[in-house]
């Protein structure tokens, strides 16, 4: 079928970035992210590899350049690397770039495969590098396998980024070993305000970190330059002298950039979300297997002609989530 027009929202923002939710589930159970005990989505509502392959190739011929596969924790869907593979044939006839986040915890045995896939570049969420804070936010996991899947992508050839949620009480004081240990191994490191997504067991009020506040901090240890570095995402980028690394800083409360937005994203069971604060969304599983592709094009019309300017973020103590998905649903 002919190409569809340009993907442009009713702001007059083009995008370019697609972000492809393969899985609910996870491995770990992140404190600011999920509740301890989580019902997942049943296997039986999620789109079908094939599916998510067909929908994805409809963005790149309209102009998507950029996509990211994530979850949940996208290396425990069994057929992920099937996708990754199609998805990789993409890359130089259409799409400049496939990527990954990932905890990393299952990364040291598919990252040979990503490589020879055309992955370059994986984002690793590594929010402490110390056993015990590691296991106390994921409730269980081990950072030695992360670390262990970090060190397996580098061999591959793999550029890592990592990303960090800034939690008080928790891990701000490891933010500025982080930054020397991402630099000094050839990591750039982008810190990540936390995000009201989602009902969890505690309150965000008490462990929110405004990233103005660590910024000041870091800024009288080491010497940042602003970078005009862009990696596609909401990310602004200074230079560390001290390193010769990249210090990122995503922050939706307190640095609102959503007029630059130029994302959406697909959930594991079909539903196309324009905003991560908003309920808006159109059902692009329901689109596909009523009416094909063309059905695909209206829905995905639709959605961009109600994507709306920002979100409202609030992390005021007793506030309730922004939206009732989970981060793991919409994508991380």
């Amino acid at each position: 079928m002919a190409t569809a027009p340009a993907l442009i929202d009713r702001h007059g923002r083009t995008i370019r970035y697609l972000r492809v939710s393969v899985t609910d589930r996870c491995d770990l159970r992140c404190r600011y992210c999920m509740a301890e005990k989580m019902t997942f989505l049943p296997r039986s509502e999620l789109l079908a590899l094939e599916e998510i392959a067909l929908i994805a190739e409809r963005f790149i011929a309209r102009g998507v350049t950029k996509i990211r596969l994530t979850g949940g924790e996208p290396l425990v869907r069994s057929d992920a690397i099937d996708l990754v593979r199609r998805l990789g044939r993409q890359v130089g006839n259409g799409l400049d770039e496939l990527t990954m986040t990932t905890n990393a915890t299952r990364l040291a045995g598919h990252a040979g495969t990503l490589a020879d896939a055309g992955v370059r570049r994986i984002n690793v969420s590594l929010d402490s590098r110390d056993p015990e804070t590691f296991r106390y936010i994921t409730r269980h996991g081990d950072v030695a396998r992360a670390l262990e899947g970090i060190a397996a992508a580098r061999a591959a050839g793999i550029a890592v980024k990592i990303n960090m949620v800034a939690l008080k009480g928790l891990n701000d004081h490891e933010i500025a070993p982080m930054l020397e240990w991402a630099g000094a191994s050839g990591m750039d490191l982008t810190l990540i305000e936390t995000m009201p997504l989602g009902a969890i067991d505690e309150d965000r009020a008490d462990r929110f970190v405004p990233l103005t506040q660590v910024f000041e901090d870091l800024s009288r240890r080491f010497t940042l330059t602003r970078d005009g570095h862009s990696s596609g995402g909401p990310a602004r980028y200074w230079r560390v002298a001290e390193t010769g690394a990249r210090l990122g800083l995503i922050s939706p409360l307190t640095g609102n950039f959503c007029e630059s937005c130029n994302r959406v994203r697909l959930t594991t069971e079909g539903r196309l979300f324009t905003c991560l604060g908003h309920e808006d969304q159109v059902d692009l599983k329901a689109a596909i297997r009523g009416g094909g592709l063309a059905a695909v094009d209206a829905a995905i019309d639709d959605a961009l002609a109600a994507k709306p300017a920002r979100h409202d973020f609030s992390v005021e103590r007793g506030a309730t989530p922004a939206v009732r998905r989970h981060m793991s649903v919409t994508g991380g």
